[in-house]
């Protein structure tokens, strides 16, 4: 049918006509594409076959572009070797290639880009947080790329003082970006991290504020924060493996150097990894090591950084635990007693072994505990309940009550709340209508206070636009949400574009949320939809673990399925679903278009993970070993002959595919870029078709992309053009 539909565009840009006898023929309105006429007429790269022959359980699987696997010592290197060279070279014909063929786009893609950056307000303020005195705040101006950080002393009409201004620091970075911010309890020293390659590496600076001037400490080789003990010279960070497990936890004492840093904890395990934290209370430090079904934390005494960690609770398999302190006791967040969507316990601080642990809110099927905030006269606990996120107050007297704003599609998130004894809690709500909201919440009176609402520069009317949450019956008898947006005057008659959106992974939850970005989208008559499949965590701990494991073809079921339902329920035109998804939501764009590629017009796969049986098998690669727990260990024949099952990578076929882009980054922590490259390079062995299929990598950025505040813009305004000539709708306006 593709091939059909091509020739139907080609006969077309000739000017001569075909009548088809097919009444469900697609209509070649959206195949106007002109990247469709250039497949006919550009050659893409061909990549080099070199067979390595890979054997386990008895079985082979022959991979023939393995060798654009590169360590990070040859990417790194001011010298490429052959191999080096001859990679680089391959992922930059790919990208000439895919210039050349997004071409006539160029000129669509600058207004799309100017109309998405148009809408941000540059000139910019977040809502400012108190902290020990200091009100923080972060802003933007007008022409900058890069925030800057600011404080004022006691109130908000006192002078700023800014801490750091990035635009500065970035000068002369392709990629920079600022994480870990700390200030030590005297407000005197500010701590930051420094990434600039994008490998999520970073090192450790300080910062007088009172003199302006930078100590001579610097710790390289870190996750970007530190902790600070309460003396005010001392300060706790981790530290990375070779394969960026932040595995070691290390003491460092400000006007030493950082070699002779005293190493406090080793996590040992390879599938833990290791992190350090400071309460609330800032009584204690906190080291915590987790794993995907276990989690174990040590304290020390913030007053007292040279003392011994006590052991909380030692780790067990299938115990995961997290810990807040307030005054005399800790409070946990579970899954202890089969509390398959987590309970709150508490224990007195000086007997913390779950002999200890009493319940303080009981287990319940059908809402998961997300989180805790402890106030001098609350409790403020984060659920989700039929897969929407909700805040719940629970007063030291008097009874319990959830904060309301009165949307079905929505999300209620606590935001920075710092202080103790108060009856404000700091809110954040949005909607797929509704922009980033920050509200004051009086929990006494009940009472909210909007402090600021995301402007959309140029005029947003969410009257102009539709939400909705419908529930999608899938294959097996799960009901799957699916939140939708659309502009109220586009018709959901058979006829509109669609964009369906997923992730399902990891037990991270998708919520609805609203985008301006997006607007360009929805202006021009799309429909989009994110479906919270299973894999994710929106329903409950069950709709992970039904998604994960020997369950993980749930999630790639789930997202056709609700895919069909929209083109059948005309929310999508039957020749217009198209699909986005990236990382592990790489791998589902990945598995649904080897699934059911007639479905989809179009895909974008960002940053896929798509040769997973090879990556879980390579222990020196990122987030290997600490991931068996959610694909599965393919050392056993069980886990091997499942993931291959469905690993993108593996199981391409001689057939057609829908158009693609695929995006990339060489320094890319997370998903390395030979593995989309490699999946590329095979589809284009493999697929009978003649449609569009580009890979774009980013030569300096990871995974998260470029950094600055609109660079990044740049590169949706790529992805969009994409979908948009796809669809038909790519035209400048005339005149």
């Amino acid at each position: 049918m593709k091939k059909y539909l091509f020739l139907l565009s080609v006969v077309a840009f000739m000017g001569l006509s075909i009548q088809s006898c097919e009444n469900n023929t697609k209509s070649n309105k959206v195949d106007s594409s002109k990247m469709y006429e250039q497949v006919g007429q550009v050659s893409p790269p061909e990549a080099e076959q070199i067979a390595t022959t890979m054997e386990m359980h008895g079985d082979t699987r022959v991979d023939d572009y393995y060798w654009m696997k590169l360590s990070d010592e040859q990417k790194e290197s001011e010298t490429p070797d052959s191999v080096t060279q001859k990679v680089v070279n391959y992922l930059e014909a790919e990208n000439a290639y895919t210039e050349k063929m997004m071409e006539h786009l160029e000129p669509f893609q600058e207004k799309l880009f100017e109309e998405i950056k148009g809408r941000i307000k540059e000139t910019d303020m977040s809502v400012p947080y108190k902290d020990n005195g200091y009100f923080y705040l972060t802003r933007y101006e007008e022409g900058q790329e890069y925030p800057i950080y600011a404080r004022k002393k006691g109130s908000l009409e006192a002078d700023e003082e800014i801490m750091l201004n990035v635009n500065d620091l970035a000068k002369g970075f392709e990629y920079y970006n600022v994480a870990g911010r700390s200030v030590s309890s005297n407000n005197e020293i500010l701590a930051y991290g420094v990434d600039n390659v994008s490998r999520r590496i970073y090192s450790i600076y300080f910062k007088n504020l009172k003199t302006g001037e930078m100590l001579s400490d610097e710790i390289p080789n870190t996750t970007g924060g530190v902790v600070w003990a309460n003396d005010n010279r001392t300060v706790f960070y981790s530290q990375k493996d070779d394969a960026l497990r932040s595995y070691k936890i290390f003491r460092h004492t400000l006007g030493t150097d950082a070699s002779q840093d005293t190493e406090i904890f080793h996590e040992e395990d390879e599938t833990y990894g290791a992190f350090v934290y400071k309460t609330k209370s800032k009584d204690y430090v906190v080291i915590g090591s987790y794993s995907t079904l276990s989690q174990e934390y040590r304290f020390v005494d913030a007053n007292n950084p040279l003392g011994e960690f006590t052991i909380f609770q030692p780790r067990e398999r299938g115990l995961e635990y997290s810990i807040a302190h307030l005054d005399e006791k800790w409070f946990i967040r579970t899954n202890k007693d089969e509390a398959k969507n987590f309970k709150i316990m508490s224990t007195p601080v000086a007997s913390t072994s779950k002999d200890n642990w009493k319940d303080v809110i009981a287990h319940r099927d059908d809402v998961l505990v997300e989180g805790i905030d402890l106030f001098k006269n609350y409790m403020v606990l984060s659920e989700r309940i039929e897969g929407i996120s909700k805040v719940r107050i629970m007063p030291e007297e008097g009874d319990s009550y959830y904060v309301d704003f009165g949307e079905a599609a929505s999300s209620t998130r606590t935001a920075v709340n710092m202080d103790f004894d108060t009856d404000i809690l700091r809110l954040g709500y949005t909607s797929m209508t509704t922009p980033r909201s920050t509200y004051d919440y009086n929990m006494k009176t009940e009472e909210s206070v909007l402090l600021k609402r995301q402007e959309v520069v140029g005029g947003y009317d969410p009257a102009l636009y539709r939400s909705e949450r419908i529930m999608v019956p899938v294959r097996d008898g799960a009901k799957v949400p699916v939140s939708i947006v659309y502009k109220k005057d586009t018709k959901l008659d058979g006829e509109a574009p669609c964009l369906l959106y997923g992730y399902g992974s990891y037990g991270n939850s998708l919520d609805p949320y609203f985008s301006s970005v997006r607007l360009s989208l929805l202006n021009r008559g799309f429909v989009y939809a994110i479906a919270h499949i299973r894999g994710g965590e929106e329903m409950g701990r069950h709709w992970y673990e039904d998604g994960k494991l020997l369950n993980k073809k749930n999630t790639f079921n789930d997202f056709v399925d609700c895919g069909e339902y929209l083109v059948s329920n005309n929310y999508s035109a039957k020749d217009g679903l198209f699909a986005m998804g990236g990382s592990a939501g790489g791998l589902l764009m990945g598995a649904v278009i080897n699934q059911a590629p007639e479905m989809w017009k179009g895909v974008v796969a960002a940053v896929p993970f798509v040769d997973v049986v090879t990556t879980m098998l390579d222990e020196t690669i990122p987030l290997t070993t600490g991931e068996y727990d959610e694909w599965g260990n393919p050392n056993e024949k069980e886990y091997y002959d499942y993931i291959k099952s469905y690993s993108p990578y593996d199981n391409i076929e001689k057939k057609d595919y829908p158009a693609m882009l695929v995006t990339t980054g060489y320094f890319d922590s997370q998903v390395q870029y030979w593995e989309p490259a490699k999946w590329v390079a095979k589809l284009r062995e493999y697929k009978t078709d003649t449609i569009p299929l580009l890979l774009k990598t980013n030569m300096s950025a990871g995974h998260g992309g470029a950094s600055g505040r609109f660079q990044r813009f740049k590169e949706v305004a790529e992805e969009y053009s994409f979908l948009l000539d796809l669809a038909g709708k790519s035209e400048l306006p005339k005149g």
